[in-house]
């Protein structure tokens, strides 16, 4: 029945939204604090510092500024659906996903440098896949590659998924040599930009480098995984299992570019595990980025299942979990 709620598209729903939204986001506003001792916060990309200065100390408009972002996400993530029809069904589904991903981690609900990232990524994919059937040289990659290129200003770890934009062209296009050129092009131009401005400024355009590549590869800080958050986390990732494998079987029935789109949001979601499992300057922050595929995958399998009982079932206990994640988190 709670998954019912959801899936519609009336303005009943959104205000159903934007109150699970607030919700998800109470404990944030209620017990607001900066960000943790990591690596990206203590030496931070120039955006990402940018930002920091235009915020402030305050942590309440962090929480501010995040919460409206993540709420633009949510509407984002419906669009790209609604607008490239790769799910069999227009509903407000992963948008609501998304929020309740965001509240895996109530210590992330703060102005983070992963959160703008994150819009940026997504903003990328939907450029690659605009991309299906263009004919002649499709700039769409430069497009996704600059956009890439500016979310690694926020978080710099966001450039390994330029393997995103290569993948697009080898799923999408014949092979085509000059739109790789572009695509490195697009990727390299914020940072020469930056390095521009920097040297404009007066400033140490090698401090750019030196910053770079300690949020690259610097350890960041470690992340203290509580009972309930791991609860969280294995149903949270038993409800992704079961998800993906339902889609994997779907895959071959679908539409071509449906089909394309879906490859494109795997490969997402699998740069996202191998980032966090090999570069020691990952950490959770990436639930972010990953959040953008599964959100996808889930609501695919949450829709498409003939087995209606068990969707409902896994979209009630992923709930509940988390709003408990968030009553624990103001202890």
């Amino acid at each position: 029945m709670l998954l019912k709620f959801f899936r519609g598209t009336g303005p009943g729903e959104v205000i159903l939204i934007f109150l699970t939204a607030a919700g998800i986001w109470a404990s944030a506003f209620i017990n607001p604090h900066l960000a943790p001792s990591f690596q990206y916060y203590q030496n931070p990309m120039p955006l990402y510092n940018l930002l920091r200065m235009l915020l402030g100390e305050n942590a309440l408009y962090g929480v501010i500024f995040s919460f409206v972002l993540v709420l633009l996400m949510s509407f984002l993530i419906v669009n790209f659906n609604t607008s490239h029809f790769f799910i069999n069904e227009r509903t407000f589904l992963p948008g609501v996903i998304y929020i309740l991903l965001t509240g895996l981690f109530p210590h992330y609900q703060l102005l983070n440098p992963v959160l703008p990232a994150s819009l940026f990524l997504l903003l990328a994919i939907r450029r690659i896949m605009d991309a299906y059937r263009i004919s002649g040289t499709a700039f769409n990659f430069f497009d996704a590659s600059l956009l890439i290129g500016t979310g690694s200003l926020f978080y710099a770890n966001l450039l390994w998924f330029a393997l995103i934009a290569i993948i697009g062209i080898a799923i999408l296009r014949t092979g085509n040599l000059k739109e790789l050129i572009i695509l490195v092009i697009g990727l390299i131009t914020p940072a020469l930009l930056t390095a521009g401005i920097y040297y404009a400024l007066g400033k140490n355009v090698l401090s750019l480098w030196v910053v770079l590549t300690d949020n690259l590869f610097v350890k960041t800080g470690e992340y203290y995984f509580s009972g309930l958050t791991i609860v969280g986390l294995l149903l949270s990732g038993l409800i992704i299992l079961i998800s993906l494998i339902h889609l994997l079987f779907q895959l071959n029935n679908k539409k071509i570019k449906a089909r394309k789109t879906f490859t494109v949001l795997i490969c997402t979601l699998i740069i996202s595990f191998v980032v966090y499992f090999v570069l020691p300057s990952a950490s959770v922050e990436l639930i972010w980025l990953a959040a953008i595929p599964i959100s996808y995958i889930l609501a695919h399998y949450f829709i498409v299942s003939t087995k209606k009982l068990l969707p409902e079932i896994f979209f009630a206990a992923l709930f509940i979990i988390i709003i408990m994640m968030q009553i624990w988190y103001l202890r």
